[in-house]
């Protein structure tokens, strides 16, 4: 069983940076890739970016590519999000996930844990 926090959301304005966080307990989170999903009101929750259990890959939507950087210490069992460059339409729910193998997937149902979410709003 691996559960999961994020923290680190707020209010920014354009332009400017949040460093979200997602601390894990349980078991082998290491052995975990994870990713980051975001839903912004009204529709549907989408994969950000992820990071394989090494962190020797990583995935990036390309609506973020260039802008987000994805990271993980795992001596921490944490895993990073530093977000650069905001934009309004980065607003959303952010949530990190894991699934129950080293590789990361690319689809929502592959996760089995997620975290509750912290909310990002970024104003122009």
């Amino acid at each position: 069983q691996v559960q999961l926090v994020e923290s680190g959301g707020g209010l920014v304005q354009a332009g400017g940076s949040l460093r979200l966080s997602c601390a894990a307990s349980g078991r082998a989170f290491s052995s975990y890739a994870v990713g980051w999903f975001r839903q912004a009101p009204g529709k549907e929750r989408d994969i950000v970016t992820a990071i394989s259990w090494s962190g020797g890959s990583t995935y990036y939507a390309d609506s973020v590519k260039g802008r987000f950087t994805i990271s993980r210490d795992n001596s921490k069992n944490t895993v990073y999000l530093q977000m650069n460059s905001l934009k309004p339409e980065d607003t959303a729910v952010y949530y990190c996930a894991a699934p129950n193998s080293g590789i990361y997937s690319y689809t929502e149902s592959s996760y089995r844990y997620w975290g509750r979410g912290t909310q990002v709003t970024v104003s122009s």
